[in-house]
């Protein structure tokens, strides 16, 4: 090889390093959070600081239409066949049913929402499920459930210990400290995070989801 070629070669080889270095710091890098599960500690103006689960402490903007949505118990019973739920589930013993963490039941205004099966980051292992209710068989220790969506179905163990929840009409007002919240959030450029909605607990009770 000419020394003139060597001379060519070797920035490329130098940029190539640096380029795969990158791609591997990002590539270790944890993915930016998508929603903030934890308790409000004050809300200033349009700030919302919540502390997470994990104990992170989270300043969050609101933007100027920001959805706040409650989230309140209703019976197991209150599950219908027809209803359309959403469900975190991790996969049953038997490996042929899931067993449901919680349900949530949807309003009539609110199907079809997000309908599909998708990993979840409740629990390790958990999919969220938003499907409909085709079949509800009442047994000893609860309920199992064939729900179905657009590109499949499951069977669904949805025990009598398994919350249940719905949601109802909330507003910024019931964002207070000590409000148990999930905030669906953004990472901006600037590394802040803004939030265009958030589920909120009603009479102290945790969003199970």
């Amino acid at each position: 090889m000419s020394v003139r070629r060597f001379q060519f070669v070797r920035p490329l080889a130098a940029i190539a390093m640096v380029a795969g270095s990158t791609l591997y710091a990002i590539a270790q890098q944890p993915p930016a959070p998508t929603r903030v599960r934890g308790t409000v500690e004050t809300v200033d103006g349009d700030v919302l600081a919540v502390k997470s689960r994990g104990g992170e402490d989270f300043k969050l903007r609101m933007t100027g239409d920001v959805r706040v949505v409650g989230i309140t118990k209703i019976s197991l019973s209150d599950i219908k066949v027809g209803s359309f739920i959403g469900t975190t589930t991790v996969p049953g013993p038997d490996g042929g049913s899931q067993n449901a963490v919680e349900v949530h039941v949807f309003p009539e205004n609110m199907r079809g929402t997000g309908e599909g099966s998708r990993p979840y980051d409740l629990r390790p292992n958990s999919t969220m499920t938003n499907a409909t209710v085709a079949e509800s068989v009442v047994g000893n220790d609860g309920h199992t459930l064939i729900i179905k969506y657009k590109d499949g179905e499951k069977k669904v163990v949805v025990s009598a210990e398994t919350p249940v929840v719905t949601y109802v009409p909330a507003d910024k007002s019931d964002l207070k400290s000590g409000a148990k919240v999930i905030a669906f959030i953004k990472k901006l450029p600037d590394g802040s995070f803004e939030t265009n909605r958030v589920n909120v607990g009603r009479d102290g009770m945790t969003p199970p989801m």
